[in-house]
């Protein structure tokens, strides 16, 4: 038996499957936290790697390897190749003005979409050189490379060979904001437009190139394993899940993300959709909202319940919470762009001031949200037949059974899962036996309700009315 492992290095934590390479079979898993926050120090994540594959009973019997990770975190380092600075993470959100800077001095959202098939946002990687460049002017000038958080992990795994070793994957290219999906090519132009001048970037690897072998580091991660190129978690997670055409995956985890494959790439002048790369050669049109599972780690934590109890309070609730509607901005938001925007609650009334009003209005809320991702993906030309559901929040029951509701198609559950890790695994095995594995997804669960427009309507009245934060 080949067994292959996969790696999720997310922003909360690290998490490490093995599998079996020709059935996809779970050998073992392991898992470490990450600091919180909205920055962080790049050996965090090395140490969690470490201590997950250590959890994971090391890789002394595994042929190959890969890193999905969280996209977007700008991993700035010096010719030497220490890190400069703590890296940003995508939920960073102190570039937002240099992102509309960026917007505008390249002529509008037309201009960038049709550049690199998105209009950049906070979260990208091109805005926070920007705000480097405009704030931290010594660090800028220390910077000869910019990589990504899987890229730098998967150099680190290899032994941080030089720099001129660096290795991306087209789906973590696709979100910096300077490399084109269509063209398949860095737009250098634009990432001198961010941080003033040309530096160092990750070569780009197809979805069964190998970024190399590993470095013997320590009894738990032995030299000469195979290393994949590696994925952003929303194009591993996709590949993990076995997603097809007509099939939308909406992950809720940290962030919510609304995602299908397509044939074609996508270029949203809006910015609501970003055009991305996928992790099979194809493409991922996507949504990303800031606001996700926390939201329910909210509502959970002003009712002091526990999700259990939030979940079973949100289904004694009637369909659209008797006109109480949570706007759940409480992290200012991405999709809208938003940024300094608060989260807020509508229609409060002497029958809706319940707790199991408030558990179902922010289900509803993080739902509608996320359905607001889905009507923009339809308005790109995707084909939406049914939703796949996963991500710590998919845990929900009330929010299962609620989706189809609010979605208006069957929604499938799979089981709980590191679908992101998963994702890895299979490219882990894809470029171990030169082929794609076809591993079975197993044990969907089927949800299906009548839709409630009710909820949708009510929300979208009440989406445009949110103050912005005190700073």
């Amino acid at each position: 038996m080949v067994l292959v492992a996969g790696v999720d290095s997310s922003t909360q934590s690290c998490k490490v499957v093995v599998r079996d390479a020709d059935t996809g079979a779970l050998v073992r898993q392991g898992r470490a936290a990450h600091p919180e926050g909205t920055s962080c120090p790049p050996d965090a994540w090395w140490a969690a790697l470490q201590t997950a594959i250590a959890d994971a009973g090391g890789l002394a019997d595994v042929a190959a390897m890969s890193v999905g990770g969280q996209q977007h975190g700008m991993v700035c380092l010096e010719d030497s190749g220490a890190v400069v600075r703590d890296a940003l993470l995508w939920n960073d959100t102190r570039s937002a003005p240099d992102a509309a800077d960026l917007v505008t001095e390249l002529g509008g959202g037309q201009a960038w979409a049709d550049a690199v098939g998105s209009v950049p946002v906070a979260s990208f990687t091109v805005t926070k050189l920007r705000w480097l460049a405009r704030a931290e002017a010594a660090n800028a000038a220390r910077t000869a490379a910019v990589c990504l958080p899987h890229d730098w992990l998967t150099w680190q795994l290899a032994g941080a060979p030089g720099l001129d070793a660096l290795a991306t994957d087209r789906s973590d290219a696709s979100g910096t904001g300077y490399w084109s999906p269509r063209t398949g090519a860095y737009r250098r132009d634009l990432l001198t437009l961010a941080l003033g001048k040309d530096v160092l970037l990750p070569r780009v690897l197809g979805p069964a190139d190998s970024a190399g072998s590993t470095a013997q580091l320590g009894a738990a991660i032995p030299a000469g394993l195979l290393l994949g190129p590696g994925a952003g978690d929303n194009a591993a997670a996709a590949l993990g899940a076995g997603a097809g055409p007509g099939d939308v995956i909406v992950s809720i985890g940290t962030s919510g993300t609304v995602f299908s494959v397509a044939a074609a790439p996508a270029a949203d002048p809006t910015g609501a959709v970003a055009g991305f790369a996928d992790a099979s050669g194809h493409f991922l049109p996507l949504v990303c909202t800031l606001n996700a599972a926390r939201v329910l780690d909210s509502a959970a934590a002003m009712l002091r319940v526990d999700h259990a109890e939030l979940s079973r309070l949100a289904l004694t609730a009637p369909a659209g919470s008797d006109g109480l509607v949570l706007v759940p901005y409480l992290e200012g938001e991405r999709t809208p762009n938003k940024p300094d925007a608060t989260g807020s609650l509508h229609g409060l009334t002497l029958g809706s001031s319940t707790a199991a009003h408030l558990a179902r209005a922010a289900v509803e809320g993080l739902l509608c949200a996320l359905a607001d991702g889905l009507d923009a993906l339809r308005a790109q030309g995707a084909q939406v037949e049914r939703v796949i559901l996963v991500g710590g929040g998919a845990r929900s029951e009330a929010l299962r059974q609620i989706a189809p509701t609010v979605f208006g198609c069957p929604v499938l559950v799979p089981p709980p899962g590191e679908y992101v890790a998963d994702g890895a695994a299979r490219q882990a095995a894809w470029i171990t036996t030169g082929a794609q594995p076809e591993w079975e997804l197993d044990g969907l669960t089927r949800y299906d309700a009548a839709p409630v427009p009710a909820v949708r309507a009510r929300y979208a009245d009440a989406r445009d009315l949110t103050l912005t934060r005190i700073s």
